[in-house]
């Protein structure tokens, strides 16, 4: 039997695309451990036709970071996540009819303007309007009307993932995780394409849906020759990478939960929460997560704003900074970035003076913030049950203790050891039916009156 129908798979070389980094991890599922990582910034190449990514060079350190593990390591399968927000326009032959738009770009005002006057209500995709092209769907409405010549030689419309599952396999296909990730492209409780597909005449440019566990195939000869991988190595659909962190908790946990993917953004998800009117004016939507299923959801720039506003992030928090913060209540206000996150109206600022701050003070308030901010997007979303955090914030005690204490459930840091992305990419080639085991490790944060009173005076000083 051929490699690409088979299975079990031990070794899964995981492709994640970050918004920040790109990397290629070796993932042992059955000790549930990174065996190697490869990694490199993913630049946004500031050039016309508009910002957009550099595609070339994260295709020759995945090819080259393929053949390294493999000649090391050996693997059995290969695994695909991306960060969302991100489309690919395909011509005839498979190569992009258009660059690889950058999600941060902002358009036009006209080009805005005429865009939320077609886009669907937050009631039918549950995806809030976004700046610049966070919603996909806007992405495309700009390409369609600023460049209409190349618009026209589009052959298919793809998630990010399967843009690179289509350059190592040669198969077209889409997926609704990221379909599902304020697109607006699509309808998660009806489970199909939203009206503005139909309305902006791009329904016959989207490919087959795949679930993310599906095998599309084995390498491309050329591909495995240029690697020097095997002619038979399958490769799977792929996954949205904050649904690649919830997937393990799917198929391991027992609702409710929440899960807070860190990185670049810091997504919540709440599983069996509690019912509640989602907001679309604080950043609150509709996920889909790798079963199809709708999944409440709210976000901010975490991993921007603390790589913003941290200063020497490794500095140590002594017992003195700690102890200053709190009682002079030096706190940052909401919201940076300015424009997203559960008070996207706010103009980020500090209360208090953070001049008289050590680094580790400083290390100290902003993991705070950052926490307040975490157990915002939570209660907003009705989560309930256990925390599970993943992502560099796991590490991050300050953070994880407020966030204990804001929200008053238990706090779960990354238990499996591994960032969330990259086992639950490699989660999709588990056999079906097959269960995980986490272990989590839950952070008993007693609660502390200190940090009780700390965040009070946040939400008061937020509220004036």
């Amino acid at each position: 039997m051929a490699r690409h129908d088979a299975g079990p798979f031990r070794k899964i070389a995981v492709i994640d695309i970050g918004k920040t980094n790109a990397k290629l991890a070796l993932v042992d599922l059955t000790g549930k451990r990174e065996i190697a990582v490869l990694s490199m910034p993913n630049n946004v190449l500031a050039a016309p036709p508009y910002p957009h990514f550099d595609i070339e060079r994260l295709w020759r350190f995945i090819l080259a970071s393929l053949s390294e593990l493999y000649a090391a390591h050996g693997f059995d399968a290969i695994s695909i996540t991306t960060h969302g927000a991100t489309l690919a326009v395909l011509d005839r032959d498979g190569h992009l009819a258009l660059p690889v738009i950058d999600y941060e770009f902002e358009y036009p005002p006209a080009i805005t303007d005429a865009y939320g006057l077609i886009r669907p209500p937050f009631d039918e995709t549950g995806s809030p309007r976004l700046p610049g092209g966070l919603n996909a769907g806007a992405q495309l409405h700009y390409q369609q009307t600023c460049f209409p010549d190349d618009f026209a030689r589009i052959a298919a419309i793809v998630p990010y993932p399967q843009y690179w599952a289509r350059r190592l396999t040669g198969v077209v296909a889409s997926e609704t995780t990221s379909l599902g990730t304020h697109t607006d492209l699509w309808d998660p409780n009806k489970r199909r394409f939203s009206s503005l597909v139909e309305k902006c005449g791009w329904r016959h440019l989207m490919p087959e849906i795949k679930p993310p566990f599906a095998i599309l195939g084995p390498v491309l000869p050329e591909i495995a020759a240029r690697a020097n991988l095997p002619a038979d190595l399958p490769v799977f659909c792929g996954i949205h990478d904050s649904n690649a962190s919830l997937l393990p908790y799917i198929l391991s946990g027992k609702p409710p939960f929440s899960v807070v993917s860190t990185g670049t953004w810091v997504i919540c998800m709440a599983v069996g929460g509690k019912r509640t009117a989602l907001c679309e004016q604080r950043d609150t939507l509709i996920n889909v997560n790798a079963l199809g299923d709708p999944v409440p959801s709210g976000r901010f720039m975490g991993g921007r704003a603390f790589s913003q506003l941290a200063g020497k992030g490794e500095s140590p928090i002594r017992p003195a900074d700690r102890n200053q913060v709190l009682a002079e209540q030096i706190m940052y206000l909401p919201s940076l970035p300015h424009g997203s996150g559960p008070f996207p109206d706010k103009i980020g600022r500090w209360s208090g003076d953070p001049s008289v701050l050590s680094d580790g003070g400083r290390l100290f308030a902003v993991s705070l913030y950052l926490g307040m901010m975490t157990a915002t997007s939570l209660q907003l979303i009705g989560a309930d049950g256990p925390t599970m955090v993943e992502g560099p914030f796991a590490a991050n005690p300050a953070y994880l203790e407020m966030l204990a204490s804001m929200t008053g459930r238990p706090v779960c840091a990354g238990g499996s050891g591994l960032t969330g992305t990259s086992l639950g990419a490699a989660c999709l080639a588990m056999q079906r039916g097959s269960k995980l085991d986490l272990t989590p490790v839950v952070q008993d944060f007693a609660p502390d009156p200190a940090l009780d009173g700390y965040w009070r005076e946040w939400l008061v000083r937020v509220e004036a």
